[in-house]
């Protein structure tokens, strides 16, 4: 995602020893190196995210002696993801790194009430800042609307229901397949969208042909044009296991585009059944599907509230206020104390 970066004449530093996988050797190697960036640059604030770097950055920031340490959870691994014992590993680390953190944020009330029931930190650390992201291209999708469906030659009488993420089993993408194919069973005549890649691509490809529905499903792999997507998806699925705050939902809702999604972990601060969109259980393949074709008849009567609602609590200034708000009150904290 380099890209952003560039987008935002940011030119970041990288830690090459940095990757998603643990593994000792490299994740000393990058608390070494990111300590010694640390001591260089002598920053006041360290603020970091997801678990690998939260953990990598809040020690080396606690070895360079940084004065305030900041961690955002936009999600949680503690369940899920791995069995019990790794699970309940991440907890105990998660547990050491908050004594350690000067101020924790969650992206939703869902997140945050599961580290407290975790006993992750003191409750007087944790807040909610939810999530922001620049969302005025995504208003603008509808102006785009039909690139999409010209660059896959798709008529527009055909109705498009999409998913967008990273392939990984979190997210379920075979949960998404089975609605599908149960949508088929039930009449739907549409294609299918899978935006995104990841270790499950060719897996995911055999399963829609096992299931019979391989000509019903397109994979686009990865796309930086999403508002292209939205703007021509009838219908945006979301299916997974556990979310923190999910982008895919944000954007849709911000391009208009109604929504389908698993109710688990923040999704429910978005997704209000009848309100903003559709909610299902989770592995709840028959209710996926019936809600999937609910959203095509009835969807549109939802997206003008979705849509107000996510341009006012998720656009970026409003995280850029926050996040200033909070930086300020930690320095006078510090200087006070």
């Amino acid at each position: 995602m380099s890209y952003i970066a560039t987008e935002a004449g940011v030119t970041p530093q990288i830690i090459a020893s940095m990757q998603r996988e643990i593994s000792p050797w490299s994740d000393l190697k990058s608390i070494w190196q990111t300590y010694r960036l640390l001591r260089r640059l002598k920053p006041t604030i360290v603020h970091t995210h997801t678990f690998k770097a939260g953990a990598v950055g809040r020690i080396a920031a606690k070895l360079a002696g940084v004065p305030i340490i900041v961690h955002t959870f936009h999600g949680h691994v503690f369940h899920g993801y791995w069995g019990n014992f790794i699970s309940n590993f991440i907890v105990m680390v998660e547990q050491s790194l908050g004594k350690m953190t000067t101020s924790i944020l969650t992206v939703s009330q869902k997140v945050l009430d599961d580290l407290l029931h975790y006993k992750i930190a003191s409750p007087s650390k944790m807040s909610v800042l939810p999530l922001g992201l620049d969302l005025e291209k995504f208003r603008a999708a509808q102006h785009i609307k039909g690139r999409l469906r010209a660059e896959l030659g798709i008529d527009e009488t055909i109705p498009l229901i999409g998913i967008v993420g990273r392939l990984v089993p979190i997210k379920n993408h075979h949960l998404f397949l089975q609605a599908a194919k149960q949508a088929i069973d039930l009449g739907y005549k549409g294609q299918f969208l899978v935006i995104g890649g990841g270790e499950l691509e060719e897996d995911l490809m055999a399963f829609s042909q096992t299931l019979g529905i391989r000509d019903a499903v397109q994979f686009l792999g990865w796309r930086q044009d999403l508002p292209t997507i939205y703007a021509d998806l009838d219908v945006l699925v979301l299916s997974s296991n556990n979310e923190g705050t999910p982008v895919s939902i944000i954007e849709a809702m911000a391009s208009g585009t109604p929504v389908v999604a698993t109710d688990v972990g923040g999704v429910s601060d978005l997704v209000k059944p009848n309100t903003t969109g559709y909610l299902v259980p989770a592995q709840d393949a028959p209710a996926l599907a019936q809600n999937m074709l609910a959203a095509l008849e009835d969807g549109h009567m939802y997206t003008a509230d979705a849509q107000e609602f996510v341009l006012d609590r998720h656009n970026l200034q409003r995280l850029f206020d926050s996040v200033e708000t909070l930086y300020d009150q930690l320095i006078l904290d510090l200087y006070a104390n």
